[in-house]
């Protein structure tokens, strides 16, 4: 064999036609405004100061119990609904769900002395309330993600509205251990490491200093690019990576009294799993939630370990519980359309068809 033959064999043939659209995909999202996130149709049914709760109609309505969907307070919602073949808003309402989305906004420095009370109490017990008033359901189901899960479990435990099934995705219930380097989490417990000042100082966090914690905490951010760089032939995949891109970047502020109490309450005492904490007056005891409940994680979850969300299954008092630990990421659940399929599996036997509500 000449060497011209072996050089041909060790350096493959490049595809012109696939390297241009790779190269031109990159250039659009090097060079192009950000995405516009076009969401799943949906109408407002309630506003409370920044927040606002939207209904998603099912597409084909299979099912008399909606779905209420809460989402982390730590960062903007839409990435519950961030586009057509990526929105899990769009999967559970394409599977004939009704879908209630709260989305809590982004608070101004006048919200600073909002707490987790007045998130849970004065906001989305409200908001159910309005959900299914609006409804004119007997029963709804809460689907909670992430911190969004922890909110979920909390009011689920301290409410007398009827919820009807919880649904608690990469949940942290356990705080006292994480991603977060061991020595921070024990300056953390032990109030060497302290919010409360730093709280005090800017009244509501500001986005950008959210945008570095998480940075700091997420793997190294190159990542992203080789994915994108290996696979921006594929338009679909380029048009979803700069949705996710846009939203990454894009974080919420957060009140001071909330950030002070999440860390206090939470991360440094961490009453939820010591049976300790108390949400306007009332104790919360994860025994209370006596529904039907499914509890999923993830297998390559960077932000929420399994083991923060394994505690719950033996604190509630539920017969019918179901724990599931699924192939993915933490967001990529979201990205990939799987938490609807994960959910709906589940759901659909006991939501209640129409068909079985009508008898």
């Amino acid at each position: 064999m000449s060497a011209a033959a072996s050089l041909k064999n060790f350096i493959p043939i490049l595809d012109m036609e696939k390297e241009k659209v790779r190269w031109d995909q990159i250039n659009k999202v090097l060079t192009e405004p950000k995405p516009d996130i076009i969401p799943t149709p949906r109408e407002i049914i309630w506003k409370k100061n920044k927040s606002t709760l939207y209904y998603h109609p099912a597409k084909e309505k299979k099912y008399e119990i909606p779905l209420f969907l809460v989402y982390s307070l730590l960062n903007k919602s839409y990435i519950l609904d961030i586009g057509e073949g990526s929105s899990v808003v769009g999967g559970l309402t394409e599977r004939g769900y009704d879908v209630y989305f709260l989305d809590w906004g982004s608070p101004g420095y006048e919200d600073r002395d909002i707490t987790l009370d007045n998130y849970i109490n004065d906001y989305l017990e409200n908001a159910v309330k309005r959900a299914l008033r609006h409804s004119e359901a007997k029963e709804i189901s809460m689907v909670g993600y992430c911190l969004g899960g922890t909110i979920s479990a909390i009011f689920t435990s301290i409410t007398k509205l009827p919820i009807k099934n919880l649904v608690l995705a990469a949940v942290p219930i356990d705080f006292s251990i994480g991603i977060v380097p061991d020595k921070w989490l024990k300056g953390l417990q032990n109030g060497a490491i302290d919010f409360n000042r730093f709280s005090d100082v800017y009244g509501v966090i500001p986005s950008e200093y959210l945008y570095l914690m998480f940075r700091g905490l997420s793997p190294v951010y190159v990542s992203p690019w080789v994915n994108l760089f290996t696979r921006a032939h594929d338009e679909k995949y380029v048009e979803k990576w700069r949705r996710m891109d846009k939203w990454t970047k894009d974080t919420a502020s957060f009140s001071g009294a909330a950030f002070k109490q999440m860390f206090n309450d939470l991360y440094k005492d961490n009453k939820l799993l010591k049976g300790e904490l108390t949400i306007g007056g009332r104790k919360v005891d994860l025994k209370n939630i006596t529904c039907p409940v499914f509890v999923f994680s993830t297998s390559r979850d960077t932000l929420i370990l399994e083991g923060q969300s394994l505690p719950v299954i033996d604190m509630i008092s539920s017969e019918d519980k179901t724990y599931e630990v699924f192939e993915g990421g933490h967001v990529s659940l979201a990205l990939t359309g799987m938490f609807a399929i994960f959910a709906d599996k589940w759901l659909k036997t006991r939501s209640k068809t129409l068909d079985e509500a009508n008898v």
